[in-house]
């Protein structure tokens, strides 16, 4: 991690911890917002109008925080817009690293140019500001809200988080964000046999809730609307039957095991283009080049999954 803007140690999973072994993710260190006048977002300052080609977003196929950005830029016609790179699927000692540096090899050396004194971990996404040389954002739901509506007329696409929806979706998320997105981690990187149990539990009881509201055959988990909701639920359900189940210890089922919620999976699949977002070789290599948890680095040839090619 980055220590007054220097690399100290080599990248470890485990963030933090609290005094019951259960895992604790790191606070976002950058948080502006990207408006269409250049007026202040919710957090942070203002400066950052939204302009064609201003702005570069870093991502990890490999990781959902990043893909719910991902998805979000495709959805919302920003492709032009803002420009992308993904990183390495593999984690170094340093981190994520550059596919083609460029000027940077690694991530943190994008943090220690907005900030020489920077401190934590140098984590995707990021939303790079040409014009300032700065970070806009590290924070994956600030930045899939801004591609919904800080592009104004730049975008197009459906409106992720309408107003009438947005106190359900918040709840909705909410939940979903302690029990399931990240609760896969808090089972995966749990050090003590409680708050692996724990969490073990909040993640099936999240399935289980999932299959239950999918059941009554509703396309969407809000309404009738597809909505930033279901892109968070995806980004996970997407990787747990190659990643979480396994590597991370969440085995009392897989996905395939709960027919509504694998429709959904597929429905969502389905939508144009939104499949070159997931590359499957990506995810499967990046989680078990994590050596805490796979110390040998082998990648299971398995789990069969059909509906979903290896490659974007």
């Amino acid at each position: 991690m980055l220590v007054d803007g220097k690399w100290t140690a080599d990248w470890q999973p485990v963030q933090a911890k609290d005094d019951k072994g259960r895992f604790v993710r790191q606070v976002s260190r950058f948080r502006n917002w990207i408006t269409p006048d250049g007026a202040p977002g919710p957090t942070g300052r203002g400066g950052f109008r939204a302009e064609p080609g201003r702005y570069h977003l870093y991502v990890a196929y490999i990781c959902p925080w990043a893909s719910r950005t991902l998805i979000a830029r495709h959805l919302k016609g920003l492709d032009g817009v803002v420009s992308l790179s993904a990183v390495d699927p593999v984690l170094t000692d340093q981190g994520w690293r550059l596919t083609e540096p460029g000027d940077a090899a690694y991530l943190h050396q994008i943090y220690t140019r907005a900030d020489p004194h920077v401190t934590g971990r140098a984590t995707v996404p990021v939303l790079w500001d040409r014009a300032q040389g700065t970070i806009v954002s590290n924070e994956s739901a600030d930045i899939l809200r801004m591609f919904n509506s800080g592009f104004g007329a730049l975008a197009s696409g459906p409106d992720l988080c309408p107003p009438d929806l947005a106190a359900e979706i918040d709840a909705l998320n909410a939940d979903l964000y302690e029990r399931f997105n990240n609760g896969v981690y808090r089972a995966g990187f749990a050090s003590t046999q409680g708050a692996y149990d724990e969490a073990f539990a909040q993640v099936f009881a999240a399935l289980d809730m999932l299959q239950s509201r999918l059941a009554d055959g509703r396309r969407w988990l809000i309404g009738d609307r597809f909505t930033e909701t279901d892109i968070r639920a995806f980004v996970t359900l997407v990787r747990f039957d190659a990643a979480y189940h396994g590597l991370f210890k969440c085995n009392l089922h897989r996905v395939a095991d709960y027919p509504a919620v694998q429709g959904y999976m597929e429905r969502i699949l389905a939508l144009p283009g939104l499949r070159a977002t997931v590359n499957m070789d990506h995810i499967k290599r990046g989680y078990h080049s994590i050596k805490a948890l796979n110390p040998t680095g082998i990648v299971p040839r398995g789990p069969a999954l059909p509906w979903l090619p290896p490659g974007p």
